[in-house]
């Protein structure tokens, strides 16, 4: 590497300690404005009552609580903090475990209306849709993830070495 590209990496690493991990954060909150469609998608096209059922009040908590900790992860990795890119892991990963939730079983699903017509729960535009979500919200939350443990790690070893670096105070 040449002195002026050593320098731009230089002057590019110590702008990490003054910037925040905008990219990651926004990939997080990106996460949860997909997972909220497919909240809205799933729970505004009820059937009959195909969706009235104790895994519809898992399935409510189980946003809830994506809601709070992927807002947290936004906001921990905005501070460069890996431990919150690391739980970005696993939970973007349950993104796509979920699409073998509800899509799954309300795509294959039919039931008996009032009438006594048979209709499908969910058709295939809705069915592509919510695992379209689900799987933009996983990417997402693991983009973020990668990104934020990268600049993480970046950051820790520019810190390191300006540590290094910087004179020792004698205790005279």
């Amino acid at each position: 590497m040449s002195a002026n590209a050593n320098e731009l990496k230089f002057i590019r690493r110590d702008r990490m300690r003054y910037e925040n991990n905008k990219l990651s954060s926004n990939l997080a909150i990106i996460a949860i404005v997909f997972n909220c469609f497919f909240f809205i998608s799933i729970y505004g096209s009820n059937v009959g009552n195909f969706y009235y059922t104790l895994m519809m009040g898992a399935s409510i908590v189980y946003n809830l609580l994506f809601m709070l900790i992927v807002f947290l992860v936004a906001e921990g990795s905005k501070s460069y903090h890996i431990g919150y890119s690391y739980i970005a892991i696993p939970v973007g990963i349950l993104q796509f475990v979920r699409i073998l939730g509800y899509p799954r079983i309300a795509h294959t699903a039919t039931i008996s209306l009032a009438d006594d017509s048979i209709v499908n729960v969910m058709g295939n535009a809705q069915f592509t849709r919510t695992v379209l979500y689900l799987c933009i919200s996983g990417i997402c939350l693991l983009l973020s993830a990668a990104i934020g443990i990268y600049k993480c790690r970046e950051l820790t070893s520019h810190l390191k070495e300006l540590e290094a670096a910087s004179p020792k105070a004698d205790a005279a």
